[in-house]
């Protein structure tokens, strides 16, 4: 049995090099008011996030941009014009790739036969749940097969 924790070691071995986007928080200050600052970076791997350091479970992802004068047919299209916004205003450039709302996966756990975020040890095999609808995946093979398509 592979650990989850080598899976993924290997994973970011495999990436180096490879381009990153950005991770968000947002913020709030009673002199720059709201925005989502950058707090640093990861490879997109699906509903996983990896950096040097960390596997992350994928959240909100939304693209700086501003938001113009637009008329809007949804609230939910304003809204998330405003969030983009933010993340301009926090110091991303126009059109970069902000992932915000993520979380950290304890990969320790997994390791040890349990859960944390979309990773689980099934029946001794680390493996991933890439969709809420969907069942789960050998995360060997989905670490592999999402590398891929990141090397495009």
């Amino acid at each position: 049995m592979t650990a989850a924790s080598a899976l993924v070691a290997d994973a970011v071995r495999a990436l180096a090099g490879l381009p990153k986007e950005g991770l968000g928080e947002e913020r709030e200050s009673r002199w720059r008011g709201r925005r989502i600052v950058r707090v640093g970076e990861a490879w997109h791997l699906g509903v996983l996030l990896l950096t040097e350091t960390h596997a992350l479970a994928t959240a909100e992802v939304l693209r700086a941009a501003d938001p113009g004068r637009r008329g809007y047919t949804a609230e939910s299209a304003r809204e998330r014009a405003e969030r983009r916004a933010l993340a301009l205003r926090g110091g991303f450039d126009e059109g970069d790739v902000v992932h915000v709302g993520w979380s950290v996966i304890d990969l320790a756990v997994v390791d040890a036969g349990g859960a944390s975020g979309p990773l689980a040890m099934v029946d001794t095999v680390p493996s991933v749940r890439w969709s809420t609808a969907g069942g789960w995946m050998p995360l060997e093979a989905y670490l592999r097969e999402r590398a891929e398509l990141l090397r495009g």
